[in-house]
């Protein structure tokens, strides 16, 4: 039996690609929709920059062409590019460096609740939407330091999806919110920093999205935000 509409954001993406090959494979949707800068040759595509007008455009593309959208992952996010490393020490810190990860990890999965929440709210079919954040992203958790952008963009992404659970609870009571963390998985934005992580604990993409599928079947339609890891474990604020 089909149940509508999944869309992944970011579907060019390691965790993106995964995740939207693993729905299409289950035969589950209707559809499976993949937004990204660039085909990622799996899936429905609607081309997206991620720039302000770029999302609200993609939004209302969604609301007029698709059906029930059942589920949503928002794979999207940074942690390094040729401008920007994570950095070990404060005097590390570059303000250009900060915003751009501020925007990449807090700003563009915001821009996409507030474009997704005509579709996914409407009519009494449940959704779940699913956002990448990172267990980096504790403020209890953390005992390292370090990181300081990428962390501040995640610690930024669950106060936004705390803050949009707490809305959606009011606005769009069938909907669930996210906060999944993957552990560090086999993809570009983790291969540089592989070589200190066991082997046991280095996921495939395949087994991420396998995960998240599970604990998105699971879901409890409590109006609460879950920040939740690829275990299906809570993870401390």
């Amino acid at each position: 039996m089909t149940r509508g509409t999944a869309v992944v954001i970011g579907a060019n993406g390691g965790i993106g690609r995964a995740v939207a090959t693993h729905w299409l494979a289950s035969g589950r949707f209707d559809a499976v929709v993949g937004i990204s800068r660039c085909d990622p040759r799996l899936a429905e595509l609607h081309a997206c920059n991620y720039s302000d007008d770029a999302i609200a455009t993609s939004g209302r593309w969604l609301a007029e062409q698709q059906g029930r959208v059942e589920r949503v992952a928002i794979c999207t996010g940074l942690l390094h590019d040729a401008a920007l490393k994570p950095e070990k020490r404060i005097e590390e810190l570059r303000g250009d460096a900060m915003l751009a990860s501020l925007r990449a990890n807090t700003v563009v999965p915001a821009l996409w609740l507030q474009a997704l929440l005509p579709t996914v709210a409407r009519g009494d079919a449940p959704c779940v939407v699913a956002a990448l954040s990172a267990r980096v992203g504790s403020i209890g958790d953390n005992r390292l330091g370090g990181w300081y952008s990428y962390r501040a963009g995640k610690a930024a992404l669950n106060m936004v999806l705390q803050n949009a659970a707490i809305e959606f609870a009011r606005r769009a009571r069938r909907v669930k919110l996210l906060a999944f963390h993957p552990g560090t998985t086999d993809t570009a934005l983790s291969k540089p920093f592989q070589s200190n992580v066991p082997a046991e604990k280095l996921f495939a993409p395949a087994f991420v999205a396998q995960q998240l599928d599970a604990i998105m079947d699971r879901a409890v339609f409590d109006g609460a935000l879950d920040f939740i890891d690829w275990g299906g474990q809570p993870i401390v604020w």
